[in-house]
């Protein structure tokens, strides 16, 4: 029996069935002897194969092969990967500037490791309503410089509703995977999105300006859109879905090779063609178009210093393959 992965609160998956049952399933028990080296073997957005049991519930025996993935390094596991969701169309990754203030180094990692996956990213700026004037020019400022690379950016504010309705035509017909820090209001976003989402909301934790986990476990939300006909469509027969996923403290990117890296970061590559050594690693090199392209200012340096930051991962043996 063929199934699709909604949902993972980490020891039971829910399965939605090709005819349309939801089944709770387990892994089989010799499923982690494959030489998987993932925290979870098994991720939301995964086609599996399942055998059901006379309890009512299955195992998965059978992970059908990924188109794509969105993975990170373990927190707490430096030899093992943790697969955040996988056969996306698109990830969107909220974003804020205050309360809590997302750093551009998290937001470079993620971009860098969509890229390496092939999987598109557009970018939520969130909490517009709380800016002051200085915040709303240094947003004005990112996102400039993001779109400038070739991302789509949208600013809005999840709680007043304003710029929401910008992002609907961006879900249609698409597995959309969001992420972002705790504490951006993903699930205030997700309540705007989904009518009767209901998902749970957290204050800010003023002692150290960030985000509550709110969301414990990774679930693929069905999107409902009106037809052409003017009717709706079956949750269980969505074409589009939205995966929601707990909030990211960090993000270690994973599984990645210093001479590939420069791929990873659309402008830096752009300037790399021009570069006298092949093997430049736009750090020292003489002849570099990279650098002489950071000193024209043609690359922002948050991106060069995000750059030089996976670099120095790299060295240091934190990446190492995945499974």
């Amino acid at each position: 029996m063929r199934g699709l992965v909604i949902k993972n609160t980490g020891s039971w998956y829910t399965v939605l069935t090709d005819d349309g049952q939801l089944i709770d399933c387990k892994i089989k028990g010799n499923f982690r002897l494959k030489g998987i080296r993932s925290t979870n073997p098994v991720a939301v957005g995964d086609r599996v194969q399942i055998v059901p049991n006379n309890e009512g519930t299955a195992f998965i025996t059978e992970i059908e092969d990924r188109r794509n993935y969105i993975i990170r390094k373990s927190i707490n596991l430096s030899k093992q990967s943790h697969i955040i969701a996988a056969n996306v169309d698109q990830a969107i990754l909220v974003v804020t500037v205050v309360n809590p203030q997302t750093s551009t180094t998290f937001i470079d990692r993620f971009l860098a490791s969509a890229e390496a996956y092939r999987v598109p990213v557009i970018l939520v700026f969130n909490k517009t309503d709380l800016l002051d004037e200085d915040m709303r020019r240094y947003q004005e400022a990112m996102v400039n410089l993001y779109q400038t690379i070739g991302y789509e950016c949208h600013q809005i504010s999840a709680n007043t509703g304003d710029g929401v309705e910008a992002l609907h035509p961006l879900l249609k017909d698409k597995i959309t995977l969001l992420s972002g820090n705790s504490g951006v209001g993903k699930s205030t976003l997700i309540n705007r999105l989904v009518p009767g989402a209901s998902q749970r909301t957290a204050e800010i934790s003023d002692a150290h300006n960030t985000g509550q986990h709110t969301t414990t476990f990774s679930e693929m939300i069905p999107l409902v859109f009106s037809s052409s006909s003017g009717e709706e469509g079956q949750g269980v027969e969505a074409k589009s879905w939205l995966i929601d996923t707990p909030g990211i403290k960090g993000f270690g990117t994973f599984d990645m090779e210093p001479e590939e890296l420069t791929s990873y970061f659309k402008e830096i590559f752009h300037f790399s063609q021009e570069c006298r050594f092949s093997n430049c690693t736009h750090t020292h090199e003489p002849g570099c178009a990279v650098l002489k392209a950071l000193e024209d200012h043609y690359i922002a340096e948050s991106r060069y210093q995000s750059y030089l930051s996976m670099l120095e991962d790299k060295d240091e043996g934190k990446y190492r393959a995945a499974y």
